[in-house]
């Protein structure tokens, strides 16, 4: 399966709660922390919840 490196590019502060649970369950916890996971249709669908506050990438 292919991996996606996301990045936090924007804070959490003053977001609504959800938002901030999706990027702490996405494993991001501070600004600029960049984590790699398996490209899964549950990822896909959080990432595109706070997509606006991350940045992704394909790794090969």
């Amino acid at each position: 399966m292919a991996k996606i490196k996301i990045t936090q590019v924007k804070s959490g502060i003053d977001r609504p709660e959800r938002q901030k649970r999706t990027l702490q369950a996405l494993g991001l916890r501070k600004m600029h922390a960049t984590v790699e996971v398996e490209a899964t249709a549950q990822i896909k669908g959080m990432v595109t919840k706070v997509l606006h506050l991350v940045t992704v990438e394909e790794v090969k």
